[in-house]
């Protein structure tokens, strides 16, 4: 319990011990301290009553030791004092406040690239390991790690403050946010490792933070594309496991289960941001996800709509993801051969040509095609490369049926 609590607490306490700083790399290494503190603590004395209060009021005081015994302190001092280090009582007062959107356009800093804004703020603010970070973007792990350590260090030399943007700062970093949180909610809706298919805590919090992001930009639409787009998948996952977590694919879900309300809002959101003429690559998947969850059954999906929209995203976004999903979109309009085509196209593109839902595609579209011998290899493939545990054991799972029931 204790661990699920600090896991849940560590972006928002570091949001606020960085705001009130100014300064990441000290404040990242202040909480990591007030949360060893905790995790010495807490277990035999007790969670206190307001555990982000008590987390920030340590990890500030930590930071104030620090500063007391450097060869400059009363410069830092004043330094602290200027950017508002809060006394116990005052904390107390504070604690509510969730600075968890902030640190990710402070995360943004104009010191970094994208990609590495982008690796920080997953690390920082997502709570997600290099290992995960390093699947979202399909890049080994040392480049993640390297990214990571990088950015902090751009930001330490960097003349820019690290504070929150200001006027037009705000838009120019948007972009990298948005991209934050669509990687979050992915990792928690299908994490990279792991025995559980689903993280639900990663995706809730996607979700609450876009939902902030949207009341502070309630006609931007992307951000409403974003939001439409999280609802629209979100909505399936009470039916994308089975009872004992194993995974159940689209095409064999009870729809039944899947939830009305959050359908409808991501209907009417990205209804919303496509008839304003703001079309950008999230609300092109949320229009995806839509005709998908609008579908009476797998047999009534309009692929044709979805391919002609993946034709849109291609446009927008040509990147290997899309044209892999594209590519099912393909088989489904065009027939299985034209699928396969496409995917032999990914073969050459190091981004993608190991990763194991490629092999996955390439399994289905093989099994549709009548080549048993080929699915059943390619479902093998996919399973050795996966890093979740309940894909693999459901790409093990449908190898061995396909040799169990020759036709």
């Amino acid at each position: 319990m204790t661990e699920d609590l600090l896991r849940e607490l560590t972006p928002k306490v570091l949001g606020s011990v960085a705001r009130r700083s100014g300064d990441f790399h000290a404040a990242e290494d202040a909480v990591q301290e007030a949360l060893l503190a905790a995790t010495a603590q807490w277990p035999t004395g007790g969670i206190p009553e307001n555990p982000r209060a008590w987390l920030i009021r340590v990890a500030s005081l930590r930071m104030i030791d620090h500063q007391r015994s450097d060869s400059a302190r009363r410069e830092r001092e004043t330094r602290a004092l200027h950017f508002g280090y809060l006394s116990a009582s005052e904390s107390d007062e504070n604690a509510d406040r969730d600075d968890s959107l902030s640190l990710l356009f402070m995360c943004a800093h104009p010191a970094l690239s994208a990609p590495s804004a982008i690796a920080l703020t997953l690390r920082a603010v997502g709570g997600l390991t290099t290992v995960q970070i390093a699947n979202a973007f399909l890049v080994p792990e040392a480049t993640i790690a390297q990214r990571v350590s990088r950015a902090k260090q751009s930001i330490k030399e960097s003349s820019s403050p690290f504070q929150l943007p200001r006027g037009e700062e705000w838009n120019a970093r948007l972009r990298s946010v948005l991209h934050v949180l669509y990687l979050i909610f992915n990792e928690g809706y299908v994490t990279s490792t792991g025995s559980q298919l689903q993280v639900l805590q990663l995706s809730d919090e996607a979700i609450r933070l876009t939902r902030m992001l949207a009341l502070l930009l309630p006609k931007n639409g992307d951000v409403m594309g974003l939001l439409a787009l999280m609802l629209l998948n979100n909505a399936r996952r009470r039916a994308r496991t089975g009872r004992d977590g194993e995974l159940i694919p689209l095409s064999k879900q009870d729809r039944g289960l899947w939830v009305k309300a959050e359908i409808s809002e991501g209907v009417a959101l990205v209804s919303g941001a496509l008839s304003s003429g703001s079309i950008g690559e999230y609300q092109i998947q949320a229009a995806i996800a839509a005709v998908h969850d609008e579908a009476a059954s797998i047999e009534e999906t309009d692929w044709k709509q979805i391919l002609a929209l993946y034709d849109i995203l291609k446009r927008i976004s040509d990147n290997p993801m899309v044209n892999l999903n594209r590519a099912v979109a393909v088989a489904m309009v065009h027939g299985a051969a034209a699928g396969l085509d496409l995917l032999d196209e990914l073969n050459s593109q190091p981004q993608i040509a190991r990763y194991h839902r490629l092999e996955a595609v390439r399994a289905h579209l093989l099994e549709m095609s009548g080549d048993r011998a080929g699915a059943i290899r390619c479902f093998r493939l996919a399973s050795e490369r996966t890093g979740n545990a309940a894909e693999r054991t459901y790409l093990r799972m449908r190898a061995a049926e396909i040799a169990a029931n020759p036709t």
